[in-house]
Parts: structure tokens; C-alpha cells; sequence
């Protein structure tokens, strides 16, 4: 069965995109509110293909530590999946991704025609001042813009380096940070073309106030609620210190 569900959810979006896709960058002369409103649509039909079709709901813990004003995610990252499920969760977002996704046909396309906002994998001088930049200009949109520290996905259990750019961000701005754990990876592998069904958990955190903290600092406490709520949500996934 888990097999028939994701080649269909394969099947259905393959059908889908293309088209679409072409529709939105299409809406290029748009406003920035407008071209990032043109994707919404598609969006929300994977998020209920997802959810349906996959059958790959999640149950949200602490949706009251949502801020109501434009904040900074600081989201685990295990899978395709928390890329669209996160944006239900928080209103009006953008996410910060690597610039060489523009070039991926179709999806990669579509993001181009938004924009999201582009970074590298270097934490270089010249690309924080970009992401500073661009996420600025984000957030005084009213966008929440989230990040996944690590970089890249991780494998559930396991953990990669976080990376201080979207800390940074929040330094320099004085915007909140939302940490967020989740295990999509235990249902939605990393590359893998067959899902299992189940209910994944988002968790929310307290956001992290910025003023009077460094980077660093901001990264550690993110890093520390992030991890151990992992162990809280996937504790067979982690050893028991004896």
C-alpha cells in the first residue's frame, strides 16, 4: 500500500507542476506579495496530497509560542517534507535555500520566480551580508523567513553543525527566533521514493529574544531546545546515558 501511495503522490504532482509551474513564472512582472501568492494554490494541493495521499499528517505541539508578528525559524530538517508542511504552520513565510535550486527544472524555476532567499554554502562575509540583506527585506514584508541551521537533512537520531546565518539575521534585525523539532525523517526518508504513512510531530519552542546575544549565542540556545526536544520526540532513536 505504502508503495501504491507514493507513486501515485509521484504520479500526480509530475502531472501537475510542469504546467503550473509555467503559470507562475509567468506572474515574473508581479509584485513580490503576488508572485509569492501565486504558489499558495499548489502549495496547499501537495500539502493535501501529503496528508491523503501519502497519509503523512502531523500533530503541532506549542502552536501557542507562534509569535503574531514576522519571526525567524530556526526549523530541523529531515525531508522534503517539512519544506511545504512548514509553511501551514507559519503564515506568509519564505525560506532561505541554496542558489543552486533555481536551476532545478520546473520546482527550482518556480522558487526563482518568487524569490525565496538565496545563500550559499560558505558563511563567508560577503554571503551574510546578503543574507542580512535580502532577509531585511523579507521580514519588513512581514515574511517569516525560515532556515534550517544544519544546511542540509539529517538522519533521524543523528544531527549535523549548526550554522550561525539565520542567527545572524536575527541579531542584525532584532527579530525573534522560533525553534522547531520535528521526525519527518522516520516517515518521509532522505532520497527515498517510498514513504511510510504515520503522523509526524512539529514541535514549536519558545522564541529565543535576540537583544544583547551574539550569534553563537543565540545559535547554542536554538541548537539546545532543538536537540533535546528531538529526544523528547524520537527517544527509541537515541541511546539512554547510563
Amino acid at each position: 500500500m505504502a508503495v501504491f501511495r507514493s507513486l501515485l503522490f509521484l504520479l500526480i504532482l509530475l502531472v501537475v507542476t510542469p504546467p503550473y509551474t509555467l503559470g507562475v513564472i509567468l506572474c515574473r512582472p508581479l509584485p513580490h506579495h503576488m508572485r509569492r501568492q501565486t504558489v499558495v494554490p499548489w502549495v496547499n494541493f501537495t500539502i493535501w496530497l501529503i496528508k491523503h495521499v501519502l497519509g503523512i499528517p502531523y500533530r503541532l505541539v506549542g502552536a501557542e509560542n507562534i509569535p503574531a508578528r514576522a519571526s525567524i525559524v530556526l526549523a530541523k530538517h529531515q525531508s522534503a517534507w517539512e519544506t511545504f508542511m512548514l509553511q501551514e504552520v507559519f503564515k506568509d513565510t519564505v525560506f532561505v535555500w541554496r542558489k543552486e535550486i533555481k536551476y532545478l527544472p520546473f520546482f527550482g524555476w518556480a522558487l526563482a520566480s518568487i524569490p525565496m532567499i538565496e545563500t550559499d554554502r560558505n558563511a563567508s562575509r560577503s554571503s551574510l551580508k546578503r543574507l542580512v540583506d535580502q532577509g531585511r527585506d523579507r521580514l519588513d514584508k512581514g515574511y517569516t523567513v525560515i532556515i534550517f541551521p544544519e544546511g542540509t537533512r539529517s538522519q533521524p537520531g543523528s544531527k549535523n553543525r549548526y550554522k550561525i546565518g539565520g542567527a545572524h539575521l536575527a541579531v542584525e534585525t532584532g527579530t525573534p527566533v522560533v525553534p522547531v523539532a520535528l521526525n519527518s525523517g522516520e516517515f518521509w526518508g532522505r532520497n527515498a521514493l517510498f514513504k511510510r504513512t504515520g503522523i509526524a510531530t512539529v514541535s514549536v519552542g519558545p522564541a529565543i529574544d535576540p537583544t544583547g546575544l551574539t550569534a553563537n549565542e543565540v545559535t547554542n540556545q536554538a541548537e539546545a531546545w532543538i536537540e533535546a526536544e528531538m529526544r523528547r520526540i524520537s527517544p527509541q532513536l537515541y541511546e539512554v546515558s547510563p
